[in-house]
């Protein structure tokens, strides 16, 4: 006699509840091949995994996960007008298939996410389908989160140094309102739009796109100028996480350097000051005399970019002075080479040759001083 599936005679027990959905109140299971369309909520309040087969979210109704324990499926499929809410956890082994509809999680608790397992990818996610809250992902390095709200995809590409245990995201259309304006001298605006939420202890970079509703122009006319920016939980400041855009106002896309997602409570867009005529930096007067004019060399350009690095050379190329995070120290005496036996004369009068390094603003620059050492 041909065996009737387990998951067909849970059904037929429980069918009688009607709008009030399908209850699991032991263990379930769907076998190999098997199939489950859901047109109401999902109460799993027993044990609801190693699945196989698929588990359809469909109709016209707004549907609910909910109940004492998380199911994880191995495929899901989501086609319905209004969506999918999680009230708990609900994971994929294998496909998850937005159709149409998202599925919607709490903004307020990234525990309660769609969760994709080590194997587990997506197919169909667009503006129509997608996880509208929070993703998470297991034993990944690389995944694209498939995240917005409920009119775009607004997806983060993460690429992890080294498989992340776990690692979570959300996108937000709103002001990042908790955060002041407080950032990093390099900075000049920062988005006020969206903002990312990203979890994760694996050092990695990321990559996130802007549209018309990004209002990229309120920050900057120079695509060069546009950096991801993350909010320091440590320093309480916007700090750029560097990189690169490319693009133009309307849209475009932009890559961070790499930095640990667990530093940082939020990530957006911001813009970096760029220094005028920074190409004909001055030259220089130095005559460190004791007036208290020109008696040390001070680069403005230099308060832009608090990580910059300067090197002075003689007019035979020989370096004589090296400073990481330079402000005004130099004063026409030598902290490199040969000429530091005699440092205490300090160098001799004439031309030397100076380059800059702005690590914030990612640039690089030089000029001349004369120095008249009396």
């Amino acid at each position: 006699m041909k065996k009737i599936p387990l998951f067909l005679t849970f059904l037929a027990v429980l069918g009688a509840m009607g709008q009030n959905g399908l209850r699991n109140m032991g263990s379930f299971r769907i076998y190999d091949e098997g199939g489950l369309g859901l047109h109401a909520d999902l109460v799993n309040d027993g044990v609801m995994e190693n699945n196989q087969g698929l588990v359809g979210f469909y109709g016209n109704n707004t549907m609910m996960v909910r109940g004492f324990f998380s199911p994880v499926f191995h495929d899901i499929e989501v086609m319905t007008n209004n969506g999918v809410h999680l009230a708990i956890g609900m994971g994929v082994e294998n496909n998850a298939n937005f159709i149409l509809g998202d599925i919607g999680t709490p903004r307020t608790n990234a525990s309660v996410a769609l969760t994709f397992e080590q194997d587990a990818f997506y197919t169909g996610a667009d503006h129509m389908g997608k996880v509208d809250g929070y993703v998470t992902i297991k034993n990944r390095q690389n995944f694209i989160f498939p995240v917005g709200d409920r009119e775009r995809l607004r997806a983060l590409i993460l690429d992890s140094e080294n498989n992340n245990g776990i690692s979570s995201c959300a996108y937000f259309y709103e002001d990042p309102h908790w955060a002041t304006n407080a950032k990093e001298a390099a900075l000049q605006h920062i988005s006020n739009r969206e903002f990312w939420h990203l979890e994760g202890s694996v050092p990695s970079s990321v990559q996130i796109s802007w549209d018309e509703r990004s209002f990229i122009s309120l920050l900057t006319d120079d695509i060069g100028a546009i950096v991801i920016v993350g909010w320091s939980k440590s320093n309480r400041q916007w700090e750029s996480l560097g990189g690169n855009a490319v693009g133009d106002l309307s849209q475009g896309v932009a890559v961070s350097t790499s930095f640990v997602p667990d530093d940082y409570e939020a990530l957006t867009f911001g813009s970096v000051i760029v220094p005028k005529q920074m190409m004909d930096l001055p030259n220089y007067l130095l005559t460190p005399n004791g007036d208290g004019i020109n008696d040390f060399l001070k680069i403005d350009a230099l308060e832009q970019s608090p990580r910059n690095q300067l090197r002075i050379y003689d007019r035979n190329g020989m370096l004589v002075f090296e400073k990481e995070n330079y402000t005004d120290e130099f004063n026409g005496y030598a902290t490199e080479g040969d000429v530091v036996i005699n440092r205490g004369s300090g160098l001799p009068s004439g031309v030397y040759f100076y380059l800059v390094q702005l690590h914030d603003l990612h640039l690089e620059y030089q000029g001349y001083l004369y120095l008249a050492n009396n």
